[in-house]
């Protein structure tokens, strides 16, 4: 178990030692897109659903989703946060939805699964406020687009 950071010498999960780490500037992106049906779509575009405006919400509920993670994934370390933003691109040909999530910190740990954490509960409160309309959206392609700040150095997607 030598190689995995997450485990100690006798195989038990810990959280990593990051005290020795210098504090850095560190940035992830990370999107993922919720495919809807033509009514789903139009209720959102014009923010007609009955619950309200939907990325409004839907990015609220990203930005809290962000400051929460360490509560939600066991390994995380919480982390102290300095931005979190949520974009959305709509494709009205493929009646698609696009989230990507923007998080800054100055830590020493970065801040990927906070970008991934956000765009899923992004993705996810879209589908609640619109499973009345269709239970049918799909949510795929959650991933991190780009990281910096850390020993690791950049990290780009490349498609």
């Amino acid at each position: 178990m030598a190689n995995f950071t997450h485990f100690n010498q006798d195989g038990e999960a810990i959280m990593v030692d990051v005290s020795q780490k210098d504090i850095t500037m560190r940035i992830a992106i990370a999107e993922g897109s919720i495919k809807v049906n033509q009514e789903v779509f139009r209720s959102i575009k014009e923010q007609t659903n009955k619950k309200g405006d939907v990325l409004a919400v839907a990015r609220i509920a990203g930005i809290m989703a962000a400051k929460k993670t360490s509560d939600m994934i066991p390994l995380c370390h919480p982390l102290f946060i300095t931005k979190v933003t949520i974009d959305f691109e709509l494709d009205e040909d493929n009646y698609m939805i696009k989230a990507i999530a923007t998080t800054k910190v100055n830590g020493k740990t970065g801040v990927e699964m906070e970008a991934l954490h956000a765009v899923s509960v992004t993705l996810l409160t879209i589908y609640d406020m619109c499973k009345a309309i269709d239970k049918s959206m799909e949510i795929s392609d959650i991933r991190l687009l780009h990281k910096e700040g850390g020993k690791s150095g950049v990290y780009d997607y490349e498609k």
